[in-house]
C-alpha cells in the first residue's frame, strides 16, 4: 500500500504528482500488463528468431 503523507497547507496536484512517481516505481502497471498479454516461451523464441532473420535480410540488402 503507497502512503504519500500531505504536508499542511500543500498543493494536492504535487501531492498526486508525488504519488503517481511512487506508484510508477512499484511496477504494479507493467506486471500486469505483462500478466494480461502472457505468451508461451516457445512462442517468444520463435518471435525473436524472426526478428533477427529480419534484420539479419535488411542488413544485406543495406550493402548490396
Amino acid at each position: 500500500m503507497i502512503v504519500v503523507p500531505v504536508k499542511e497547507g500543500e498543493n494536492i496536484e504535487r501531492a498526486l504528482k508525488r504519488f503517481k512517481k511512487k506508484f510508477e516505481k512499484t511496477g504494479a502497471v507493467r506486471e500486469l500488463r505483462g500478466r494480461q498479454a502472457f505468451e508461451k516461451p516457445s512462442v517468444a523464441k520463435r518471435k525473436k528468431m524472426q526478428k533477427a532473420v529480419y534484420v539479419k535480410q535488411l542488413q544485406i540488402a543495406e550493402e548490396q
